[in-house]
């Protein structure tokens, strides 16, 4: 899984790297099928915003959050995306169990 973190109007310090790295990895713990994630962290009027696109394979997954300080903006973030990744896998597994519609028999 590749993170790509980019700032916004702001210098993206380590620290605010590896907390976004490591709250990613709860991402790929619920969904091993992640491709890559592309996070964008900002300011905005005096407000702290992190949104993130996530592509999947077969689908891709976007979610953004603002808040007063950047942690709790990446930590309703990360809330946000594992909320649509669940979603997304359950959909898929319901989609795989399901029975093949039977066919007609020819000549009826």
């Amino acid at each position: 899984m590749h993170v790509d973190l980019t700032g916004h109007h702001m210098d993206v310090t380590d620290s605010l790297k590896t907390y976004v790295n490591d709250k990613m990895k709860r991402l790929e713990r619920h969904f091993d099928q992640v491709t890559s994630i592309h996070v964008t962290l900002g300011i905005e009027k005096n407000r702290h915003r992190a949104e993130a696109s996530i592509r999947l394979i077969g689908s891709d997954v976007f979610a953004d959050s603002m808040q007063e300080d950047m942690y709790a903006a990446i930590d309703s973030l990360v809330d946000k995306l594992d909320r649509q990744i669940k979603k997304y896998k359950e959909k898929h597994a319901q989609e795989r169990h399901r029975s093949p519609k039977p066919s007609r028999a020819a000549g009826i």
